[in-house]
């Protein structure tokens, strides 16, 4: 009823204010801070539009806004054929950013899409010149490789790339079989030669250890046989000075006797000898000697030279010279053999040994 009591003229002109607050309100723009907008009127480039509220003239107006942080962009997974002829599938992920929003968007139609066109591209021709043990050890040249070459063409859309970073390098099954084979081989082949150093290293050491117990067991008995002849040397000498001095006891005893007794004595010596059960004696003295002395015996006697009573014979005479035991170490110590340091002998190497032992180091 309220409609029907407004006149024509009334509702056309709230009709005409309606449209134009709305067209007014279609001319609004707000622009985010990490945005940047490109303004064009009637396919005229106006300029840029800075952050914040802003206002165009609608309909004929159109704002553009282009994201200015860093974007990640996934290469897809592809295969790739290495300079030794080993498939491989690569993929990787490039960090880029819009730094001039003109170019960005009036020289290029998708400048995204042609980014990761680029890196497939480029990525395809740097790990075809390379070899499979390359890609796998050298990522880093080859991510400087690409980013080098993504910024350089990508320089004229307006962007900047960042970082280039690859994602997984994967062979396909009989490369990788091949590979992993390859790896046992290897790792056998340093286990063997660990095994067989350290057999060389025990080996060197049972021999060392053999000649110095050689060594040590030579010398042991050298000392032994030194120190046996040493004791033999003395007791020798010590038994013929008791010889010696037990003659001379005896001659000196012997003195008084006249030959009368000295025929006794002999005679009994041969009674003795006459006793035993031999077919053959021998007379260490001639028998004429013993019948002169019988016959004298018998007849008239020879006598002896007296030795005076009280008179006292000297020592020299008697025992001779007796050694003092400082005269004893003195010629032992003259005869004795310097010792010879056993450790130390034993503890020298062969100069071809430790020749061996640094090489083998």
């Amino acid at each position: 009823m309220v409609l029907s009591s407004i006149p024509w003229t009334g509702l056309i002109t709230i009709f005409l204010v309606l449209v134009i607050v709305i067209i007014f309100a279609s001319g609004v723009v707000i622009v985010q801070p990490y945005e940047q907008g490109l303004q064009i009127r009637l396919g005229q480039y106006i300029g840029r539009m800075n952050p914040g509220f802003r206002w165009v003239i609608p309909l004929i107006t159109r704002v553009m806004k282009l994201d200015l942080r860093t974007d990640v962009m996934d290469v897809p997974r592809q295969e790739v054929i290495t300079k030794d002829n080993s498939p491989t599938n690569v993929d990787a992920i490039v960090y880029v950013r819009v730094i001039d929003p003109e170019k960005a968007y009036f020289e290029v139609m998708n400048y995204r899409a042609a980014t990761v066109a680029l890196a497939q591209t480029s990525l395809r021709g740097i790990i075809g010149d390379m070899e499979l043990d390359e890609v796998l050890y050298n990522r880093d040249i080859i991510n400087a490789r690409l980013r080098d070459t993504l910024d350089r063409e990508t320089d004229a859309w307006g962007v900047k790339v960042e970082r280039v970073e690859i994602k997984e390098v994967d062979p396909v099954g009989p490369v990788k079989q091949a590979m992993t084979e390859q790896t046992a081989a290897e790792r056998e082949r340093r286990a063997a030669i660990l095994r067989a150093d350290g057999e060389k290293r025990s080996a060197i050491l049972r021999a060392e250890g053999m000649r110095q117990s050689i060594i040590l067991e030579a010398e042991g008995e050298r000392q032994s046989k030194i120190l046996r002849a040493e004791g033999e040397r003395t007791s020798r000498i010590l038994q013929a000075q008791g010889e010696a001095q037990g003659l001379r006891i005896i001659s000196v005893g012997a003195r008084p006797l006249d030959r009368r007794a000295i025929t006794v004595l002999s005679l009994e010596a041969l009674k003795q000898m006459a006793e035993g059960q031999a077919t053959k004696i021998i007379f260490p003295f001639e028998l004429s000697t013993i019948v002169k002395q019988a016959a004298e015996y018998l007849g008239a006697t020879v006598e002896a030279p007296e030795v005076p009573e009280g008179v006292d014979l000297p020592s020299e005479d008697i025992l001779g010279d007796i050694p003092s035991r400082e005269d004893l170490q003195a010629a032992e110590e003259a005869a004795r053999v310097p010792d010879i340091d056993i450790e130390k002998e034993a503890r020298k190497k062969p100069k071809n040994l430790v020749e061996e032992e640094e090489e083998g180091l």
